[in-house]
């Protein structure tokens, strides 16, 4: 951490009221957006950036702390516990992902079932596939906000978004797969999609999602024959 401290530093950028994400600049690992969410009921952190230093600590401070973190998965649980432990914030990870977490936080806490609610209209669904224990937020704030992390992931263009085992290795789902992610955040009202890397669906999040997946399923469903 000291070492990354030395050449790297965080920015925050308010998304909109109430949103705030966290890049590490340089890039580093895989260059993905940690996101501090403002609740009437206190903050709430989303993923993780490994990069924690003072500067990162004061200003969480000044906007109010961290009341509990939750990871989407497995590639991100990285500094989670170093999170953790600095801001007295329980981290909440699906019992399915449990092999997965090896740096373990003072205060973990594993749920079960296919959605657990926290605090100030933030709640965690299972959606399963990019890992079997994982997770994306929803929070019900206005129209409604799904912080999706890896999945679905916001394509390039932001009419669109898209399904995948392995990013990688470029390993797609099958179609039982993908409609077992989009049926577990159809019963959730949202406007808006905050993915993992800065791309974002700022309107008709759920008429994307809808029409991104007849577009898979209809690209890995096609015979030409």
């Amino acid at each position: 951490m000291d070492e990354l401290s030395a050449t790297h530093h965080n920015t925050f950028k308010e998304e909109e009221a109430g949103v705030w994400s966290i890049k590490t600049h340089p890039n580093f690992a895989i260059g993905q957006h940690a996101y501090l969410i403002q609740t009437a009921e206190g903050n709430f952190l989303w993923d993780c950036v490994t990069l924690l230093d003072e500067a990162t600590k004061s200003r969480i401070d000044e906007l109010g702390g961290i009341r509990a973190i939750a990871v989407s998965h497995s590639h991100y649980y990285s500094a989670m516990a170093e999170w953790s432990n600095t801001f007295n914030a329980p981290v909440y990870i699906h019992s399915y992902d449990q092999q997965w977490v090896l740096n373990v936080p003072a205060k973990l806490h594993y749920w079960t079932g296919d959605a657990q609610q926290l605090f100030g209209g933030i709640q965690l669904i299972l959606s399963g596939g990019h890992f079997r224990g994982y997770q994306v937020a929803h929070w019900s704030s206005g129209p409604g906000i799904l912080f999706a992390g890896d999945q679905p992931q916001v394509c390039m263009d932001r009419r669109w978004v898209s399904f995948m085992y392995s990013y990688p290795n470029i390993i797609p789902f099958n179609a039982a797969t993908v409609r077992r992610i989009t049926a577990s955040l159809a019963p959730f009202e949202f406007d808006r999609i905050y993915g993992a890397f800065g791309r974002n669906v700022l309107s008709s999040a759920k008429e994307v999602i809808a029409r991104s997946e007849a577009r898979y399923l209809r690209s890995i469903e096609h015979n030409p024959e």
